[in-house]
């Protein structure tokens, strides 16, 4: 394949779009893991019409927890930056 040079304009394109779609895989993933694990913890039985009792609520208090935690590590990360410079 031919080396295909790009003006500026469209390299800047295309890394930007490279950027959206990188953050949408890992919010895919985040997503993807998180229903894996809370699932896994919380749904013990056989999956119904309804949770059993008490599935509910654990699942909105395992996503819930994972929310913090994934908000608290990234407050820190920014918070370090400018530290950092």
């Amino acid at each position: 394949m031919d080396n295909v040079k790009f003006d500026e304009a469209t390299q800047k394109e295309l890394t930007t779009f490279l950027e959206r779609e990188q953050a949408q895989a890992r919010i895919n993933s985040t997503v993807h893991n998180l229903t894996s694990m809370c699932w896994d913890k919380c749904v013990t039985g056989t999956p119904g019409s309804r949770f059993a009792r008490g599935e509910e609520s654990c699942l909105l208090n395992c996503v819930d927890r994972f929310m913090d935690t994934s908000l608290f590590i990234i407050k820190t990360i920014e918070a370090q930056r400018p530290q950092q410079s």
